[in-house]
């Protein structure tokens, strides 16, 4: 089974919402058989590298709340990040463009390091206190601590176009799959679920996916010739 995730860095939701799909993915007795793959959604895609901002002067221009109302909605959301072990500042966080950071996500992809670098990213947004935006070195950093080469991850930074159309591929196939925001899991793309839903949804889903999985009919006449691991048939005249 395959279970694909659109989010982006800058989502709490999704910060939160992963580490529900992953407790009930610890517990999924095929766990070894469901493979994730990660993709990339920007909240904010058309937003300038330097445009960085509070997150509450975000919040109350986007959804024209008071400030205190924004501040209790993170209040909120750090009690709900706290519930699944996760560290969030609910303070003098920062919002910005992260688009940087999905480029890094595909070099990551590349080099077997995307989960790692995920969370660092993820991390260094929610719950430590130097900022991931607009700032390569910060980005380096995180990126090197996970295991990917420094001069690597700063030739991408350094070239806007490095990775670009593999965001941008991700962010078109979610639009296609009907996905207005993220979280969104797609497990065999079959079934889509959206939202950071408790542990017990993805349970349920991944059991009921899984269970709907038909095996393989061959439909041959059981003579054709095929290769296999202890070689290949020898045509005989």
């Amino acid at each position: 089974m395959r279970v694909e995730i659109w989010s982006d860095i800058a989502c709490p939701w999704c910060y939160v919402g992963k580490a529900r799909f992953e407790k009930a993915l610890a517990a999924f007795p095929h766990r070894d058989g469901v493979e994730v793959v990660h993709r990339s959604f920007e909240l904010d895609p058309g937003r300038a590298k330097d445009d960085v901002q509070p997150v509450l002067t975000m919040l109350t221009a986007k959804y024209g709340m008071s400030e205190a109302q924004a501040q209790a909605g993170e209040d909120n959301l750090g009690a709900q990040a706290t519930a699944e072990g996760l560290d969030y500042r609910t303070r003098d966080r920062d919002h910005g463009s992260t688009f940087d950071m999905h480029r890094l996500l595909h070099l990551a992809k590349e080099r077997h390091l995307h989960a790692e670098l995920l969370d660092a990213f993820y991390r260094g947004n929610f719950a430590d206190e130097r900022s991931v935006f607009n700032d390569d070195e910060r980005l380096v950093e995180l990126s090197v601590a996970v295991g990917l080469d420094a001069g690597e991850v700063r030739a991408v930074l350094a070239d806007p176009a490095a990775h670009a159309d593999a965001v941008r591929a991700d962010e078109r196939e979610a639009a296609q799959l009907g996905a207005t925001g993220v979280p969104f899991f797609v497990l065999d793309r079959a079934y889509g679920v959206s939202g950071a839903q408790p542990a017990e949804v993805f349970t349920q889903a991944l059991t009921q996916v899984w269970g709907e999985r038909t095996p393989l009919k061959p439909i041959d006449d059981g003579d054709a010739e095929v290769c296999g691991t202890d070689g290949c048939a020898v045509p005989r005249s």
